[in-house]
């Protein structure tokens, strides 16, 4: 692999923009916008998250542009963004999740709530459950990884391949969407942390 276009380390730190670096990623590339996102949705179709990935790789390249120029960046910026996609499909296939469609079926313990209490519950946990159901896939991965099974944002990192900026990003979306889906059908809650 060349070098001058393999994309930058995730974890390498951002800077304020400086007037300069800012014509230059909208000439450059926020340009391509577009073009990109048409281009992933016909190579891709199975893609849900085009806006996601095209975040992450506008993200990548202008690190990469902030440690070392790049001279092609249109070029660039679609090889990072293919392989974004490629490694999302990739741990698509391999993902342990599994789609619940019989709620009943889970294996519930009943602690003795009076009848009322239970049954509210049982609706919350339905709202709930679909607002996570309605998140893009990557984004209810990493909520389901980090606040139903506990993972750490460095663990969850290194298992999806991903920065851990963007899964804390990813988890904080995730969550200010359940918040606003649960608001919208009348879950009147503390927002979830």
């Amino acid at each position: 692999m060349n070098s001058s276009t393999s994309p930058p380390a995730s974890n390498a730190p951002l800077t304020l923009p400086e007037p300069a670096h800012v014509q230059w990623f909208a000439e450059q590339v926020y340009s391509h916008d577009a073009a990109l996102k048409a281009h992933l949705r016909y190579a891709f179709p199975a893609l849900r998250d085009v806006e996601d990935v095209v975040q992450e790789s506008y993200l990548r390249v202008w690190r990469r542009q902030l440690a070392r120029p790049i001279t092609f960046t249109r070029g660039f910026l679609f090889k990072v963004a293919r392989r974004l996609v490629l490694d999302t499909l990739r741990s698509a296939r391999s993902s342990p999740f599994n789609v619940v469609t019989d709620i009943e079926a889970l294996d519930v313990i009943y602690n003795g709530r009076d009848a009322i209490e239970s049954a509210c519950t049982k609706e919350e946990v339905e709202v709930l459950l679909a607002a996570i159901e309605s998140l893009p896939r990557r984004c209810r991965e990493i909520v389901i990884l980090r606040k139903l099974q506990g993972m750490s944002q460095k663990k969850i990192a290194l298992k999806l391949g991903l920065s851990e900026q963007t899964v804390q990003v990813q988890a904080r979306r995730g969550l200010r969407r359940c918040d606003q889906y649960l608001r919208r059908h009348g879950v009147n809650r503390r927002p979830l942390t």
